[in-house]
């Protein structure tokens, strides 16, 4: 589904991402992980288009996406998430939603304006399926509760809905699961599996290293911009430049 070559990012003299190679198979979890400053968000904003990277390609379902704007290539069906939530405070959970769905266009100016009988009718489609988006990931009770009092947690599920209102095929979760206590850190991750089991693709990095190895078929890890390790979660586990990488910079791979 996604094919990265020799992936690389440098601001100013310094490389933050250098020559990664690897791939994202249709219908996996893929983990990247990696100690903090590894490079991990550069990759996602180069695979998004937030950024454009120095050198490499990036190719999703055939297609060369490396020059691409952000908006043409969450068209195409990649989709990320942000390790700061990206919801409307003032809005209520379910206005959230329904905002997303609208990014889509299919609502003409048109039809809004004359709030026509098909724009009445897809306005029904869009509330619709935002409370079923609501109900997949488990927020449906507060619907209609404004966003801003929402507990830490269920804003990072909110993040999540909100990206599923772009239809990805491709999901990319920045660290999903931080700053969450342990039994939204369980809720969120039988969500993420519940995403899968739907159909979406997902790539995600995370921090909290077991909830990776649980989740994840496959993990890919970069240290100081270059993928070091690639493989199986118990592969990684005891890959010894792993283990290096991460006691290095004073955090525990288990």
């Amino acid at each position: 589904m996604l094919e990265i070559e020799g992936l690389t990012k440098f601001f100013g003299g310094l490389a933050a991402l250098s020559g990664v190679d690897m791939s994202v198979k249709p219908g996996e979890i893929l983990g990247l992980i990696g100690p903090n400053g590894a490079g991990k968000t550069t990759f996602f904003n180069l695979v998004s288009g937030v950024l454009r990277p120095t050198r490499g390609r990036v190719i999703f379902e055939g297609n060369d996406i490396t020059s691409q704007k952000t908006h043409h290539i969450a068209k195409r069906g990649i989709v990320r998430t942000f390790q700061a939530t990206n919801i409307c405070p003032d809005f209520t959970v379910l206005q959230n939603i329904m905002l997303s769905c609208h990014l889509k266009p299919k609502i003409g100016l048109l039809e809004t304006v004359f709030h026509t009988p098909s724009s009445r009718r897809k306005e029904k489609d869009v509330l619709h399926r935002s409370q079923a988006i609501l109900e997949l990931v488990g927020l449906d009770p507060m619907a209609d509760v404004i966003a801003r009092s929402l507990a830490h947690g269920h804003k990072r599920i909110l993040g999540i809905a909100i990206a599923l209102a772009a239809e990805p095929k491709l999901l990319l979760l920045d660290e999903p699961l931080s700053g969450m206590n342990a039994k939204e850190v369980s809720e969120t991750m039988e969500l993420i599996h519940r995403l899968w089991q739907s159909g979406i693709t997902i790539l995600l990095i995370e921090h909290n290293m077991r909830a990776a190895m649980n989740l994840c078929q496959r993990i890919v890890v970069l240290n100081f911009g270059k993928k070091i390790a690639e493989g199986l979660p118990e592969e990684i586990k005891g890959n010894k430049e792993v283990i290096q990488a991460y006691l290095g910079a004073g955090e525990h791979a288990a």
